[in-house]
């Protein structure tokens, strides 16, 4: 029987890096309790070893370094994108028959949440038509891209969710061409190399603060 939660979301946080494989499974569980059971929501909030992942729309040839660390494929949408220590990776079980079945509406949320996070530091967060992800205007025709949305949704529930370059080595998306963009004026960048003494304690606060602002509370459908 299908059920929908009505809970407030639980947060997790990891402290210690989580093994990809371990998350895959952690979602899987949680996205068919909260559909089958009525579990509640979840967000949960990690680091993982350094590797790389493939959506759905990757293309190979994105994958410059095959060999530099381990590489999974994933059901999420979206290309290639790395992801490692000093990046905050944010997975988001969320009921969206409880919040209003609309995928695209969850997207633009999820890209709300981040711009919101993001100015709790003064940094201007910005979405680009046609460019997946969150973006920082460097001057002089200059972009860089700080953080990465990817999703997956299953009879209405969503995980895999957003990640947020705190103090990452930005040396390691070379081995990939991210989310499948390769322009000399499009590069990454984190929170620490703008100049920002930012700790991953200070961007959990500022994506707790925030997140109710954005998505509120879940709520019964209209029968």
């Amino acid at each position: 029987m299908t059920k929908v939660s009505t809970l407030a979301p639980e947060w997790r946080i990891s402290d210690g890096p989580v093994a990809y494989e371990t998350a895959l499974e952690t979602m899987e569980d949680r996205v068919s309790a909260i559909r089958n059971a009525g579990a509640p929501e979840l967000v949960w909030l990690l680091e993982h070893p350094a590797l790389y992942t493939a959506g759905t729309s990757a293309d190979p040839a994105d994958l410059l370094a095959p060999d530099r660390f381990p590489v999974y494929r994933t059901g999420r949408g979206g290309q290639f994108t790395y992801h490692g220590p000093g990046q905050r990776v944010a997975y988001v079980m969320l009921d969206l028959k409880a919040r209003g079945p609309d995928i695209r509406r969850f997207v633009h949320d999820l890209e709300e949440w981040v711009i919101r996070a993001l100015a709790q530091f003064n940094v201007r967060g910005e979405r680009r038509e046609g460019r997946v992800g969150i973006w920082v205007a460097r001057g002089g025709g200059r972009e860089d891209k700080i953080a990465a949305i990817g999703v997956r949704v299953r009879r209405w529930v969503s995980f895999h969710g957003i990640s947020i370059n705190v103090e990452p080595d930005l040396g390691h998306f070379e081995g990939i061409v991210p989310c499948g963009i390769a322009d000399e004026q499009l590069g990454v960048i984190s929170l620490v190399d703008l100049g920002l003494p930012v700790t991953m304690a200070d961007l959990d606060n500022a994506l707790m603060a925030t997140f109710e602002e954005v998505f509120g509370e879940p709520s019964v459908p209209p029968v």
